[in-house]
């Protein structure tokens, strides 16, 4: 079987279709507000001329080189590409400022690869015990987890957490607007038929960290020293990272695999508590966001893998794990390729052979990564008049292309004076993007299991797996307040007492 399946991805179709897919998720993940879901789509109307096998690689290849292709725009503009990379940004930004863009675009470039290729050796060997588990979730399950998820905020706040609850909530108040709720009622739209959707995260993170940072550009020009020119060797100093940081590469794969078996996860959730989870565990906690390369190594590795996990529940269930999935779930049904259980039985060999695409995908992502950030370095080099118009422009076509709808551009432009302001303010501006991504998620979620539990809180702690998470959330959010009043106690306990009255005589 496995030399069937070698045979079939080693035409010259196939590799052809990776390679061709590979340069163009790379080109659309790159540039902000152009995202993997996009590249996805489309490829879609190519696929239709393609044979099986070639479709499927050119959309496993595009999806992961655009994955990773959003660090490109973090680290050297401080606009991240997708809603996994703003999870990282400061740290890979930082390290740019200091002239180590390549130690930083090649620890997300090899600990991505890492990842995927981690995670994809999990997807073939354990793909029907994960879907399992992930059938196991229920409303309750996933309302811890993306409890859990919206806990990273105080940890990714480096220095002050209470002004990252701040940011948090920013972005929690932003989506609730519109429809997209449980009741189905419009909240906030102000009148607004356009804000009956609600409002798309992906035109407010082009807003939040590309548009601010344009508008940064021209008010304080002369804070904006940019180093965007890529020196020194990529890949030499990854083998440091990784003798350093194996632990942390290992458990970036595996939690982003798990992860992204869950449908309705995907690589962003995994990114954004591989990080937080990263710093918790870390012994130079203090350094994180400062520009500390072991946060990119386990996001870096855990959002890949959350890629090659989203087609665990496709392949198994034939359940869509992600957007990215739902499309291809499509595009296996029209060629003949019906997922689920009985495509394991019925054709074995398709099913090796996309494991091993996924594997040859990845390896490819090092020489193409390569190339495009030398690329990037060379583009993102030019005079700040002549970039940052070019920059805006696509930052208008990708925020209008979300929904053919001019209110993607306002939504973008709003977000853009909303993040140049909270920087003035020191507010974090990656806190307000996780609310927003995660907040319709935790609502419907919530409101969901207290309908089941006919609004019995306790039931949220009966189901085996929901207890745990529910145990290990309220622990993570109770942790800091703890970790105060203990250090309080220890101050008093260890403060001298006055003596106020004169001692006394024998």
């Amino acid at each position: 079987m496995l030399f069937e399946a070698l045979g079939i991805v080693m035409r010259p179709d196939v590799l052809l279709a990776v390679l061709g897919a590979g340069f163009f998720g790379m080109f659309i993940g790159a540039i902000p507000g152009l995202t993997a879901s996009m590249a996805t789509a489309l490829l879609v109307p190519v696929t239709f001329f393609m044979d099986p096998v070639p479709a499927v690689a050119s959309i496993v290849a595009a999806t992961g080189m655009a994955i990773f292709a959003g660090d490109i725009a973090g680290t050297l503009m401080r606009m991240p590409g997708t809603p996994a990379s703003a999870a990282y940004v400061e740290d890979s930004y930082a390290l740019n400022r200091r002239g180590k863009a390549n130690e930083a675009l090649g620890a997300c470039l090899v600990f991505s690869a890492i990842g995927g290729i981690l995670g994809t050796i999990v997807l073939s060997l354990m793909a029907p015990q994960l879907a399992e588990v992930a059938l196991k979730f229920s409303s309750f399950e996933y309302f811890w987890l993306v409890l859990l998820g919206l806990s990273s905020a105080v940890f990714v706040s480096s220095s002050q957490p209470l002004l990252g609850l701040v940011s948090l909530f920013i972005g929690l108040a932003v989506s609730l607007v519109g429809q997209n709720n449980p009741t189905g009622a419009a909240r906030y739209t102000f009148g607004s038929v356009e804000l009956l959707a609600g409002v798309q995260f992906v035109p407010a993170m082009i807003g939040i960290f590309a548009v601010a940072e344009i508008i940064r550009s021209y008010t304080k020009p002369a804070a904006q020293s940019r180093q965007v020119r890529v020196s020194g060797p990529i890949f030499l100093s990854q083998i440091s990272n990784l003798m350093k940081y194996p632990l942390q590469a290992l458990r970036g794969a595996s939690l982003g695999t798990v992860i992204g078996a869950l449908p309705g996860a995907g690589a962003d959730i995994a990114a954004w508590v591989s990080y937080a989870i990263s710093k918790k565990f870390s012994r130079e906690p203090e350094k994180f966001g400062t520009g500390h390369p072991e946060g990119l190594v386990e996001a870096g590795a855990s959002n890949n893998a959350a890629v090659s996990g989203a087609w665990i529940p496709a392949l198994v269930f034939g359940i869509p794990g992600d957007t990215i999935t739902a499309i291809v779930i499509g595009v296996m049904f029209v060629k003949g390729l019906n997922p689920g259980p009985m495509i394991f039985l019925q054709q074995p060999e398709m099913v090796y052979a996309i494991f091993m695409i996924f594997v040859l995908a990845n390896l490819l992502m090092l020489p193409i990564g390569w190339l495009a950030i030398h690329a990037a370095g060379f583009l993102l080099s030019s005079p700040t008049r002549i970039l940052m118009p070019i920059i805006l422009l696509f930052c208008i076509v990708g925020s209008y292309s979300i929904n053919n709808s001019v209110m993607g551009v306002g939504i973008m432009l709003a977000f853009g004076i909303a993040g140049y302001i909270m920087e003035e303010n020191e507010i974090p501006l990656a806190p307000a993007i996780l609310g927003l991504v995660l907040g319709p998620m935790v609502e419907k979620h919530f409101v969901t299991s207290m309908i089941k539990a006919d609004g019995n809180l306790l039931a949220f702690f009966e189901r085996p797996i929901a207890a745990v998470l529910g145990v290990l959330t309220v622990a993570t959010f109770l942790y800091p307040l703890i970790r105060m009043v203990m250090a309080r106690r220890a101050y008093a306990r260890g403060k001298p007492r006055s003596t106020n009255s004169a001692p006394k005589l024998k």
